[in-house]
């Protein structure tokens, strides 16, 4: 029987909590292995913690958001760590040397500008201040930073004189993130300001590489981007939802999966 005492919900409650923060999604079946409780178990814990706004149920277990305003920028710098650097790795790989391209504003992108410090001959703009600290220093990539107001929770460039300052190019790649993805193919995000300064982006680019982890599936966010049929290519590091995979087969995605 499962143990129900309040010392030890609260100590399990911790515990899901910590799963969470630590990959940005947890799932039931995950859960009741690791803690050696029923799913029946684990689907109260969820739904307790989704009812004080510390997790957000979705089919199968939960994500660290709620579904109108996101986590906080170090929240978001915390979730899913070694998933982003993989996503990074890949996504960088498809960028060769001697390339224009946009990076907008996200974690996941900061991952793969990481990964661009190798590159040569790089052109570099982006409405993301952090990207600029990432990237800043290396001689062989030339960086533009977009002009605008400037968001202080995460150093993001946005509004009207970002995205003037944005049509001003033509760039070979857009490499985007995404606060959340529906099944049906839809990118989603918190912010009006940020997702106008996005669809700017990719109308000007000649590719749009889009990077995610599994955490931003069925994630609830109020602002579409767009459709699936504005990117190229997918990164994430496992799409499990085979309605949005069959969306991306649609729409002529290539989807890679990094493990």
């Amino acid at each position: 029987m499962d143990d129900t005492g309040g010392d030890v919900v609260a100590a399990r409650h911790a515990r899901i909590l910590e799963l969470a923060r630590g990959t940005g999604s947890v799932s039931v079946e995950e859960l009741a292995t690791e803690l050696g409780v029923t799913p029946q178990t684990i689907r109260k814990d969820l739904n307790a913690l989704a009812g004080r706004s510390m997790l957000s149920r979705v089919h199968g277990g939960a994500i660290v958001t709620s579904g109108v305003d996101n986590i906080s920028y170090t929240e978001r710098r915390a979730v899913a760590t070694g998933a982003k650097a993989a996503i990074g790795r890949a996504a960088a790989a498809l960028i060769p040397n001697g390339a224009s391209l946009f990076v907008n504003i996200g974690t996941t992108t900061e991952a793969v500008a990481i990964q661009l410090t190798g590159h040569r001959d790089l052109l570099v703009i982006s409405n993301n201040l952090n990207i600029v600290d990432i990237l800043d220093g290396h001689e062989t990539i030339e960086l533009v930073v977009v002009g605008g107001r400037v968001r202080r929770g995460d150093r993001a460039v946005v509004g009207p004189l970002a995205m003037d300052f944005i049509r001003t190019f033509k760039v070979d790649y857009a490499l985007i993130g995404a606060s959340a993805l529906d099944s049906d193919g839809s990118l989603l995000d918190f912010s009006v300001d940020e997702v106008q300064v996005t669809q700017t982006i990719v109308r000007n680019a000649r590719e749009v590489i889009l990077v995610a982890d599994a955490s931003k599936v069925g994630r609830p966010a109020p602002v579409r981007i767009g459709r699936l049929d504005m990117v190229n290519y997918l990164v994430m590091d496992r799409l499990l939802d085979p309605s949005l995979r069959a969306a991306c087969t649609e729409h002529g995605v290539r989807v890679i999966e990094t493990g």
